[in-house]
C-alpha cells in the first residue's frame, strides 16, 4: 500500500511541476511577447534547475528522505502556487524586477521538483522494491503526469481557470501530497503535529489565493492599464481586457492596445475607405481578424455591399462585441446587420477550405508579436488570400508603424510584393498609436488614391488621403526580405524595432 501511495505521488508531483513550467512560459509570453524565446529560456532554466535539484538530493540522509520529501512538497506548493499571482502583480506594479523574479522562481521551483523523484525512488528502494520495477514505475507515472497536464493546460485550465487560479490549484495538489504522505507515514515521521500545522497553514494561503484569484487579477490589470476594467476574459487563444476612462473605451489583447474609442475612427476609416471608395462595384468583402466589428461598421456603410464576412479566431471576441451594449454602440451593431456573416475559425485553415471569391479583403490582425501571429503575415498566407481575391479586387493589411517599426513595416510590403502584387503603402496618424501604417495591394487594378468620398468622413478628405500615400525621408522604404514561414523574419524585425523605442 505504501508503495502505491509513493507511486501515485509521482504522478501528482510530475503534473504539478510541468504545470508551473507552463504557467511561467504562458505568463511571460502574454506579458513580454516572443513566445518561442520565453518558453525556450524558461524550459532551459527549469531543466537545468531540476538537474541541480537531483544533485542536491544526494545530500539528504536516508533516515530523512520522507521528512524532506514532505518539506519539499510544502515548499514547491507554496512557491509554485503563488508564482503566477506574484509575477503578474510584480509586472503590473513594478516592471523592472520582473525578469529577475521570473527566472529566480523558475529556478527555485525546478530545484525543488528535481529533488522529488530521486527522493521517492530512494523511499521505494528502502522498501525493497526491485530496481527494474522501481525505475519503470516511477518514470511511467512521471511521464503520465506530464502528459495529463500538457493536455489539460491549454484545453481546460488556462482558458477556464486562468493562469493565477491554476497556479493556486496545483499548489494545493502539492500540499495535498504532503499531507497524505504525513498521514500514511505518520509512524515513521517525527513531529507529525508540527508538520500538519505547517501544511495546513500553506494550504490556507493557497485556498485563500484560489478564492481571491479574480480579485488579484483585476487589481493587477488595473495597475497595468490604469483605468477601470469593464470586461475581461481569458480564452484558449488570448487575454481580452476592455477598460474605460470617462468616455474612452480601450481594448487590450494580451496587454497590447488594439484601439481607443476616441480615435479608432481614424484607424478604421484609413483601413477601409481607400479600398472601397475605389471599388464602387464591390459586392462581397472579406475581413480577416477585426473581431471588434469596427472595420465591419465602415464596410456596411456602403449600400452596394451585399455580404461582409468576418473570420476571427476567437468567439469570445466577436461575442462580446455582439452582446455588450457599450461595444455594440461603438461598432454600430455591425454584427447584427443581416449582411454580416461571422465565422470563428483559423483564417489560414478557413481560406484553405473555402472556394469563395471576394472583391476586397481587409486584413486587420494584431501586430506580428509572436510566431503564431507572424504566420498570418507570411508569403504562404498572402498566397491564400490572393487565390480568393477577384482579379480587379484590392487587399489592405494593417502593417504596424512605419515610423516606430520601419523594418517590420517594409517586411510586410516585401512579402506582398513577393507574390507579384503591386503594393501601395500608406500611413495615418492615430493619436493612441502614433504614426500607423497600412499596405494596399492589387493584382491588375491600376490603383489611384481617392480624391473624394461619397460617404461623410470624420478624418479622411482629399488632402488627408493624398498625404497618407506620401512618405517623408524618416519613413522611407527599406530593402527587406519577405517573411517566410521557416524563418519568420518579421517577428524578429518587429521585436527589435519596438525594443528600440519602448522604455
Amino acid at each position: 500500500m505504501t508503495k502505491k501511495i509513493l507511486i501515485l505521488s509521482v504522478f501528482v508531483v510530475a503534473s504539478c511541476g510541468l504545470a508551473y513550467e507552463l504557467i511561467a512560459g504562458a505568463l511571460s509570453s502574454y506579458l513580454l511577447g516572443d513566445s518561442i524565446l520565453q518558453f525556450s529560456t524558461i524550459i532551459g532554466c527549469y531543466l537545468f534547475a531540476m538537474g541541480v535539484g537531483a544533485h542536491l538530493s544526494k545530500y539528504v540522509k536516508d533516515e530523512d528522505v520522507l521528512a524532506r520529501f514532505v518539506d519539499i512538497e510544502l515548499a514547491v506548493g507554496l512557491i509554485g502556487g503563488v508564482s503566477a499571482a506574484v509575477l503578474f502583480l510584480t509586472f503590473s506594479w513594478m516592471t523592472a524586477p520582473f525578469r529577475a523574479l521570473l527566472y529566480t522562481m523558475v529556478f527555485l521551483i525546478g530545484c525543488l521538483v528535481g529533488m522529488e523523484v530521486p527522493l521517492v525512488m530512494r523511499a521505494l528502494n528502502e522498501r525493497k522494491t526491485e530496481f527494474n520495477e522501481l525505475v519503470s514505475r516511477v518514470l511511467t507515472f512521471d511521464y503520465l503526469g506530464a502528459l495529463a497536464v500538457s493536455l489539460l493546460f491549454p484545453l481546460v485550465l488556462a482558458p477556464y481557470l486562468g493562469l493565477v487560479r491554476t497556479g493556486f490549484l496545483f499548489g494545493m495538489l502539492n500540499v495535498g501530497v504532503g499531507l497524505w504522505t504525513i498521514y500514511v507515514f505518520r509512524t515513521e515521521l517525527g513531529n507529525v503535529t508540527g508538520r500538519v500545522l505547517r501544511a495546513s497553514a500553506v494550504m490556507c494561503v493557497l485556498v485563500f489565493g484560489f478564492a481571491a484569484a479574480d480579485r488579484m487579477t483585476h487589481w493587477g490589470e488595473h495597475g497595468l492599464f490604469g483605468d477601470e476594467i469593464v470586461y475581461s476574459t481569458t480564452t484558449p487563444y488570448q487575454r481580452l481586457v476592455i477598460t474605460r476612462w470617462k468616455d474612452d473605451l480601450r481594448l487590450y489583447i494580451n496587454g497590447n492596445l488594439q484601439f481607443s474609442s476616441r480615435d479608432e475612427y481614424r484607424y478604421h476609416e484609413a483601413l477601409v475607405h481607400p479600398v472601397l471608395e475605389a471599388l464602387p462595384w464591390a459586392r462581397r468583402v472579406l475581413v480577416l481578424g477585426g473581431g471588434d466589428g469596427l472595420a465591419l461598421r465602415e464596410i456596411l456603410r456602403y449600400p452596394n455591399i451585399e455580404q461582409a464576412t468576418v473570420v476571427d479566431l476567437d468567439p469570445a471576441m466577436t461575442g462580446a462585441f455582439t452582446t455588450r451594449e457599450e461595444l455594440v454602440k461603438l461598432n454600430g451593431g455591425s454584427f447584427r446587420d443581416k449582411r454580416a456573416r461571422v465565422i470563428n475559425a483559423d483564417a489560414a485553415v478557413w481560406l484553405q477550405n473555402t472556394t469563395e471569391m471576394f472583391d476586397a479583403v481587409i486584413i486587420d490582425f494584431p501586430d506580428p508579436s509572436s510566431f503564431a501571429l507572424g504566420k498570418l503575415y507570411s508569403v504562404p498566407f498572402y498566397g491564400l488570400v490572393k487565390k480568393h481575391l477577384a482579379a480587379k479586387g484590392l487587399v489592405v493589411v494593417q502593417s504596424t508603424s512605419p515610423f516606430f517599426a520601419p523594418h517590420a513595416y517594409w517586411t510586410v510590403d516585401a512579402t506582398l510584393r513577393e507574390l507579384g502584387l503591386t503594393t501601395h503603402p500608406f500611413h495615418a496618424y492615430v493619436p493612441s498609436f502614433g504614426e500607423w501604417g497600412f499596405i494596399l495591394a492589387s493584382q491588375q487594378l491600376e490603383y489611384k488614391p481617392p480624391t473624394s468620398y461619397k460617404l461623410p468622413m470624420r478624418y479622411l478628405d482629399a488632402d488627408t488621403t493624398r498625404e497618407m500615400f506620401i512618405f517623408p525621408p524618416d519613413m522611407k522604404r527599406l530593402p527587406m526580405e519577405p517573411n517566410r514561414l521557416n524563418t519568420q523574419s518579421l517577428v524578429h524585425e518587429f521585436e527589435q524595432d519596438w525594443r528600440r523605442v519602448i522604455r
